[in-house]
């Protein structure tokens, strides 16, 4: 493909924005990182049931690419993915990217329903209420990932998980644990309690120190009243400039704090995120 102007190139470009992404059921999986773990999916799903449903439709790639990235283009030829050999123009006319890397895909839409997310009782769940902006919600998605949880889920007023920045933050882990977009917050509350996590809310004013809540839990003396981080948990994350209203504190079980020993003000949604994650990962693997 070499004409950057072709129709579709167009219909390509235009799975950036959110409402095409809605009505087509696609989104883009840009750079080496993320279009890795895609065809990775696709070739694991290709090899359970020949006829699954497809993750990855079509993988464009330039001659550079082809020849720097050709693991990923066999990964993806294994797992029944299309794949166009494109030129330089016709790839910076379709990503969003100041500097494409020289592959992006097309993707099916990733998230699923809360239910099936919740299927198999999760011991750690990440909630994002409010979230907006998409490099954050990436990358607490990405540390999610990395601490081992079960699940992450975004609520109805929170960024779309396929926005193109979000997906290069989550670095491939987008593609390694169920996700659900969308649902309403008081619905989210009640379906992972149903679950069996215990829900504790993150907020630099909290009742409870992560310190001293990670030391009971070592120890195995957590006092009464206070949360047992060796328990299934679902930690609730809010607004990066608001943090959680009165109501989503109210709404938890417990509210938690970061402590801040140093004279930073605060730490960043991403940052307090991951430390709570880790947190519960960690007194989840002492028991």
């Amino acid at each position: 493909m070499t004409n950057p102007r072709s129709e579709r190139v167009r219909s390509v470009r235009a799975l950036a924005g959110r409402s095409v992404r809605q009505r087509a059921g696609r989104f883009l999986a840009e750079g080496p990182q993320a279009v890795r773990e895609a065809v990775a999916a696709q070739a694991e799903a290709h090899e359970v049931s020949r006829s699954g449903a497809r993750r990855v439709h079509d993988l464009y790639v330039t001659s550079a690419a082809l020849e720097r990235h050709a693991g990923i283009v066999d990964v993806a030829h294994r797992g029944g993915v299309r794949v166009h050999e494109v030129s330089d123009e016709v790839l910076a006319a379709m990503s969003e990217t100041v500097t494409p890397q020289g592959l992006l895909a097309v993707c099916s839409l990733v998230t699923v329903p809360l239910p099936q997310a919740l299927a198999a009782a999760p011991r750690l769940v990440a909630v994002l209420s409010r979230v907006r902006d998409p490099g954050n919600a990436g990358t607490v998605l990405r540390a999610a990932d990395a601490a081992g949880a079960g699940a992450v889920v975004l609520s109805a007023d929170s960024v779309d998980v396929h926005n193109p920045k979000c997906v290069r933050s989550t670095a491939g882990s987008l593609f390694h644990l169920p996700v659900v977009s969308g649902a309403p917050l008081v619905e989210v509350l009640a379906a992972v309690r149903d679950a069996g996590c215990t829900v504790l809310a993150a907020s630099g004013d909290g009742e409870h120190d992560l310190d001293d809540l990670l030391d009971a839990a070592a120890a195995g003396d957590v006092p009464a009243g206070a949360p047992d981080l060796r328990r299934p948990t679902a930690w609730l994350f809010g607004n990066e400039a608001q943090g959680l209203s009165a109501d989503e504190r109210e709404a938890a079980d417990a509210v938690v704090r970061v402590p801040v020993h140093g004279r930073a003000e605060s730490l960043n949604l991403a940052t307090a995120a991951t430390v709570c994650l880790y947190a519960s990962a960690r007194a989840q693997r002492r028991r």
